[in-house]
C-alpha cells in the first residue's frame, strides 16, 4: 500500500501571516503568546510569533484558528519523541 494513502489530510492556510487555519489536528499540546504547539496529522506543529491566540478549536474536524503575529511555523518530531519515552517511561514502573 502507498504510504501516502496511510496519512490523513493536514492543511494549513496563512493569510498575511495575521491569521491561520489548521486542519488535520489531533491534538493543542500547548499555547500562550509567543507559542502555540500542536500534534498534527503530519507530525507537531510548532507555531512562534507575537500576541497569538486560538480562536477556535473544533476537536471533532480537527480544526484549529490562530489569530496574531506569525513568525514562524516548524514541523518537529523532538516534542513527540519526547512525549513517546515518557509514556513508555510510565508503562514500565506502573
Amino acid at each position: 500500500m502507498d504510504e501516502r494513502q496511510l496519512v490523513k489530510a493536514h492543511k494549513i492556510s496563512l493569510n498575511n501571516r495575521s491569521f491561520g487555519l489548521v486542519t488535520g489536528v489531533r491534538e493543542v499540546i500547548s499555547f500562550d503568546a509567543v507559542e502555540i504547539v500542536l500534534e498534527t496529522e503530519q507530525g507537531v506543529l510548532v507555531i512562534k510569533g507575537e500576541d497569538l491566540h486560538v480562536t477556535r478549536l473544533t476537536v471533532d474536524k480537527g480544526e484549529v484558528e490562530v489569530t496574531g503575529k506569525i513568525d514562524c511555523m516548524l514541523y518537529s518530531d523532538e516534542e513527540e519523541k519526547k512525549r513517546n519515552r515518557e509514556n513508555l517511561l510510565s508503562r514500565l514502573f506502573q
